[in-house]
């Protein structure tokens, strides 16, 4: 079983009944220790499937009562009397929670997802340097017509986070992380059409590769993909893996078609620059529909009275807002064939 470690500073004044409200939580075990003396530290041990609960209760809490603070610890491992004897239950038991596990789509608390979403969302020099390297890596694929080039830009590409905490936000009703992600994902694909412009403008190349052209011609298909992309990015991102597993797969989305249109202007290939932003735009609204829908299914929703609200608003029109837009392009796209 996932554990993890709530540490609570609560002051002398609001112990009790606290203390007695975290004791009808669902815990492994619970300790108290005198701080200070003005505070109390408490320290529960709870399933990651439970955690959240209990931090939802210390979140409404800690908006009320000065000196209250809380943190969330990962545990590695644990072991007690109870916790070795119970090692010994019988093998049909281990079935049915087995059975029940799979059962659930199994996500970290939301309190850590936001904290990831902040990360996500902020336009540092790392995340640059990422963008720019990729840029350049995945515009030489191009104009060598390397595959296995194109896919370590796709690697090295950190176009998955500021996608993924937009719908994150849009779920929560967030409009000023929204923005933030909006900021930090657009600025991504600025700094990706500045290079590739820039290469296609200089090299000269007349570029006539299999890679490139791929990424100027969009079909109805194409939705697909990014509804995949964006659900395995989400389902990712749920369950705190390792962006590189996932992102190559939203950088198949994301990462060639921007370097295709960024070459294609610096070209003056206006035609295949249409193309590819088609393409791009398609991909992002993919995506961006099939996160939104994983978080909804996840069970992601803020405890706030005023978020409720906001998110109850936020939610249906952001799924309305994409659902229009790939309409739109599928239109696009489909007279755009001669259909």
């Amino acid at each position: 079983m996932e554990m993890q470690l709530v540490e609570v500073y609560i002051p002398n004044t609001r112990f009790e009944s606290i203390y007695e409200k975290l004791k009808e939580f669902d815990s492994q075990s619970l300790w108290v220790s005198n701080e200070s003396e003005d505070r109390k530290l408490v320290r529960i041990l709870v399933s990651t499937k439970d955690v959240e609960d209990v931090l939802d209760y210390l979140e409404g809490v800690a908006g009320v009562v000065d000196g209250f603070e809380t943190m969330l610890l990962p545990v590695r491992a644990y072991f007690s009397r109870d916790t070795v004897n119970k090692a010994g239950e019988t093998e049909e038991e281990e079935k049915q929670e087995e059975e029940e596990k799979e059962a659930l789509l199994l996500r970290a608390s939301r309190h850590e997802l936001i904290n990831n979403v902040e990360k996500s969302s902020n336009i540092t020099l790392n995340y640059t340097m990422m963008i720019i390297l990729s840029a350049i890596v995945a515009t030489v694929g191009f104009i060598k017509d390397s595959e296995a080039v194109v896919i370590g830009a796709m690697v090295i590409a950190p176009m998955i986070g500021p996608v993924i905490a937009m719908a994150f936000a849009s779920i929560l009703g967030d409009y000023l992380r929204l923005w933030r992600a909006f900021l930090a994902s657009i600025f991504g694909v600025f700094m990706v059409l500045l290079i590739s412009v820039a290469l296609g403008y200089l090299l000269d190349v007349g570029l006539k590769t299999d890679q490139y052209w791929a990424r100027t011609e969009v079909s109805v298909s194409d939705i697909f993909l990014g509804i995949a992309s964006g659900a395995a990015g989400a389902l990712a991102f749920l369950n705190r893996l390792s962006g590189n597993l996932v992102g190559v797969m939203v950088a198949v989305a994301l990462l060639p078609p921007t370097v295709a249109l960024g070459v294609s202007l610096g070209e003056g290939l206006w035609t295949n620059a249409f193309g590819a932003f088609i393409l791009l735009t398609l991909n992002i609204s993919s995506i961006l529909l099939s996160a939104v829908i994983i978080f909804s299914i996840a069970g992601i929703r803020p405890v706030r009275w005023e978020e409720v609200q906001k998110a109850n608003v936020s939610r249906p029109l952001s799924i309305v807002f994409i659902i229009i837009m790939l309409f739109v392009l599928a239109l696009t796209i489909l007279f755009g064939r001669g259909i």
